[in-house]
């Protein structure tokens, strides 16, 4: 289960809430353990389907860019941690994938959306990927992302703080 400290909504430019979630790997992800480094957070809708894992493909495809400029990388979806750990293996992704079943950073970071799927209204993850500077605030949000060519913008957006 996700805990934060506060339940509003993270704002651009203010610190993110201390938060804590399962993740894979570690098996908890803090983001006070990552006090002095960049993170970019990417929620993404399910593991395995054709969009999320060519966005997956992309980060892990450029970790190495993102390493050398001192950021860690984490995805995000409702996804339980053996379909996150089944996913990473099939993928070979090199970075971790963060479980929020009761959607508590879904709903801090506001990307539980009403969408239209084959025509109905569905409940779920808007593709959205969070910036987040070595001192915990929020520099950048993306929202809505379309897969093709985002990585490139968040690692300019990284160069850039």
């Amino acid at each position: 289960m996700a805990t934060t400290k506060k339940a509003k909504k993270v704002e651009l430019n203010k610190k993110v809430p201390a938060l804590s979630a399962p993740c894979t790997g570690t098996g908890t992800f803090r983001l006070s353990d990552y006090k002095g480094k960049k993170i970019v957070l990417y929620f993404y809708p399910k593991d395995s389907t054709p969009g999320c894992t060519r966005e997956g493909q992309d980060f892990r495809d450029n970790m190495l860019k993102f390493k050398r400029r001192n950021t860690v990388v984490f995805g995000i979806s409702r996804d339980s941690l053996a379909s996150h750990e089944r996913f990473i293996e099939k993928q070979n992704f090199n970075f971790e994938l963060i479980a929020d079943e009761d959607e508590t950073l879904c709903q801090l970071f506001d990307v539980i959306k009403m969408k239209n799927m084959y025509g109905k209204k569905v409940r779920g993850i808007e593709r959205s990927t969070f910036l987040i500077d070595e001192n915990g605030k929020l520099r950048r949000e993306w929202r809505k992302v379309k897969v093709d060519g985002h990585v490139d913008e968040v690692l300019d957006a990284v160069k850039e703080l």
